[in-house]
Order: structure tokens, then sequence, then C-alpha cells
């Protein structure tokens, strides 16, 4: 039997030089660079990005369009302080928040303030008679039920009225607020 050669021949022919034969010509390419990306891609994404960017940015933490922030629902309860007399005074009441108090000096009475404050809470209202004194009463009414009166008399002449809202499901007494 004959011995095959070590080299087989191949019908194959040689390739063609990568590049142009003239080294002065430079060669374009409309496919993707030597590392296989596609720069125009690329350029693409990065612009998209920076525009979600500047949307984000400006559409969402734009303050005039910021939602509101939600609070929580917390029962409240109508409170009416009536101040009564004649002359001036100084008056602190509880006002809308928990830590609130409003103050109002020299009013002239009669005065009368609603609120809703947050059950659980205590509302109250102090009164102070100016230098020239004479007589004052205060009152106390939740969801239009009196709950207390106090009166103030003379130069200087203090008085507070004070009472307690229930927290929300207490029972109440029959009549009461």
């Amino acid at each position: 039997m004959p011995t095959e050669s070590a080299a087989m021949p191949t019908t194959e022919e040689a390739a063609a030089p990568e590049g142009p034969e003239n080294p002065a010509i430079t060669r374009v390419s409309r496919r993707a660079d030597e590392r296989g990306t596609d720069r125009g891609g690329v350029v693409v994404a990065a612009v998209l990005l920076l525009a979600c960017a500047l949307f984000v940015a400006f559409g969402v933490l734009d303050p005039e369009k910021t939602p509101p922030k939600v609070r929580a629902t917390v029962p409240t309860a109508e409170v009416t302080y009536e101040v009564l007399g004649e002359g001036t005074a100084d008056i602190t009441y509880r006002a809308a928040g928990d830590d609130e108090a409003g103050v109002v000096t020299r009013v002239g009475l009669p005065w009368r303030k609603t609120v809703s404050l947050p059950a659980g809470t205590s509302p109250s209202v102090d009164v102070t008679l100016d230098e020239k004194g004479g007589t004052a009463s205060c009152t106390l009414a939740v969801r239009g039920a009196h709950v207390q009166r106090g009166t103030a008399t003379g130069a200087f002449g203090r008085t507070t009225c004070s009472g307690e809202l229930p927290e929300e499901g207490a029972a109440r007494p029959e009549g009461a607020y």
C-alpha cells in the first residue's frame, strides 16, 4: 500500500492581504470598529440617557409640582372658646395643632373663636384682664356642648377654662360632646 505523505495538497488559494495594496490609501469601514462596538449606538444611548436625566430632574424635582405631603387623618372635634365681659384682656388658647397656642393681646371683649382640635387633646383658654380690671367670663364648648365656665375680676384678674377631648372610639356620656 502506498503511504500518504505528511503534506496533502490543497486547492485553496492564498488569501489576499488585508488592507489596500497601496499603503498611502486608507480604507473606511462601514462596519463596527475593530473592538466590535458601534460608536453611533453608544452616542445615541448617551443622548437618550441624558434626556431622561433632564426629564427626571426638571419634571419630578420641580418644587412647584411636588405632590402634597400626605397626612394621616386624625379625628377632630370642634371647640368654641368665648370670653364675655367689658374692657380689654389678653387671651391664650389651644389652637389647631397639638402644641400650638393662639395668643391675642389687648383684645376688646366680647371675643369668640372656634377651632378644630385632634381627639385626645385638652382644649383650654386663659384670660387675663388688663390693669383697669373689670369682670370677664370664659366658656368652653366642645361640639356645641358646654364644658366649663370661669370668671375673672379686678385688675389683672385671671381665669382658665379647660376640658378633655375623648380619644376616637371612647364612650361619651349622654348629652356630652
